[in-house]
């Protein structure tokens, strides 16, 4: 068989597979393709098996439009001229599946590259914003607020180029290595003084207590002996109350029977000799023997008899 009768269907073949190359497209789950003819935009193809008019048209991108994310890197600096260090995490998708939205994430930016570029300086301009009027001091303690106003001021920035903001995280704030051991200086020096501050606390509070405990004491006692001191006093007058009533009663039952009171008095001055040599434990007791010495204790003793029997009298 000639050559040209075997490169004839062989041809043939090739350009029907060229053809049905050119016709039909695939597009997978969760993208959409842009098409376009003469580089100029046509229509949309939705997933699955597609027909283009070969040689005309022609797929110019896929788009997905599942949720993406991009890791994003960058500093700012805050009021007080400190240097912050950011890594974020963001999460974005297409707003929606009509034309005018695949059209506009198709052609708005050249490339992907030139969109990670344009997307990380809208949330580094954003950031750096809010950052700027905190110290950084603020910062390590803001970082939802940071997050929350980022996210405000890129809804409108994505939705113009037709994303949706889905959700921004702020993984990590890092200060440089100088910035970071002042700051930790400052820090173990707030909580010195903070624990320094607390202990006096409870070092005045102690001792309040412990002052207030001893005076309390030194009341209870001081009430307690004066009433002990009271109840002596009490006591010791009822007992002189009835030794005068014993006596007064004693003489005048010595009176009644004919015996004088200075014979009570005497008998009494008898009785507290032999008490005192009796219970002494050692005492020397010195007395007059003399006649004289015992006639005048006698009288005052019998002057005393006369006046415990006038008090009985009058009671």
């Amino acid at each position: 068989m000639p050559v040209s009768q075997i490169l004839g269907p062989v041809v043939g073949i090739l350009i029907v597979l060229i053809v049905l190359g050119r016709t039909l497209k695939t597009v997978d789950q969760a993208h959409v393709a842009v098409v376009t003819v003469f580089g100029k935009y046509r229509r949309v193809l939705n997933p699955g098996l597609n027909v283009l008019i070969p040689f005309i048209e022609k797929v110019h991108r896929r788009v997905p439009v599942q949720n993406q994310t991009a890791q994003l890197q960058f500093s700012a600096i805050t009021g007080d001229q400190a240097a912050v260090h950011f890594t974020a995490t963001i999460i974005f998708t297409v707003s929606d599946h009509s034309p005018q939205t695949v059209q506009l994430v198709a052609f708005k930016f050249i490339d992907a590259n030139s969109f990670g570029v344009a997307l990380t300086s809208a949330v580094e301009a954003s950031v750096r914003e809010f950052v700027a009027t905190k110290r950084q001091a603020e910062v390590l303690g803001l970082r939802t607020d940071i997050v929350q106003h980022a996210k405000a001021n890129l809804d409108e920035q994505l939705g113009s180029w037709g994303y949706t903001l889905v959700d921004l995280t702020v993984n990590d704030i890092q200060f440089d290595a100088e910035v970071m051991s002042s700051m930790s200086r400052v820090v173990a020096a707030k909580n010195a003084q903070t624990a320094a501050e607390f202990e006096g606390q409870a070092l005045l509070i102690a001792r309040t207590k412990a002052a207030e405990a001893e005076g309390a004491a030194i009341k209870i006692a001081a009430e307690s002996e004066a009433e002990a001191a009271r109840l002596r006093g009490a006591g010791l007058a009822k007992f002189r109350e009835e030794l005068a009533k014993g006596i007064s009663q004693s003489a005048q039952v010595l009176e009644a029977q004919g015996v004088g009171a200075e014979m009570l008095a005497f008998t009494m001055w008898t009785e507290t000799i032999r008490d005192a040599a009796k219970e002494g434990t050692g005492n020397v007791v010195f007395l007059d023997g003399s006649v004289e010495a015992m006639d005048a204790s006698l009288r005052r003793l019998q002057g005393l008899t006369v006046l415990q029997t006038a008090a009985g009298s009058k009671n």
